[in-house]
């Protein structure tokens, strides 16, 4: 497995990457990890226009029955 070495480490962002490790229950060393396999994986891109009809179809489906009660 390869090994990186990090240099000139902010040191806030040091802090919030322990404070992540502990809240995880994960090393410095695994947090770090994690940290960038999420940011390097690809995300599902959401498809806004087929939720915003599926909104307004459930919206139009409630409408129509509190206006027949």
């Amino acid at each position: 497995m390869a090994s990186i070495t990090l240099k000139n480490i902010p040191a806030d962002l040091h802090r919030e990457l322990k404070r992540r490790a502990e809240e995880h229950h994960r090393s410095l060393n695994k947090e770090i990890i994690a940290t960038l396999k999420s940011a390097t994986t690809k995300t599902h891109r959401v498809d806004v226009e087929a939720l915003i009809r599926e909104a307004r179809a459930i919206r139009a489906k409630f409408k129509r029955q509190i206006s027949d009660a």
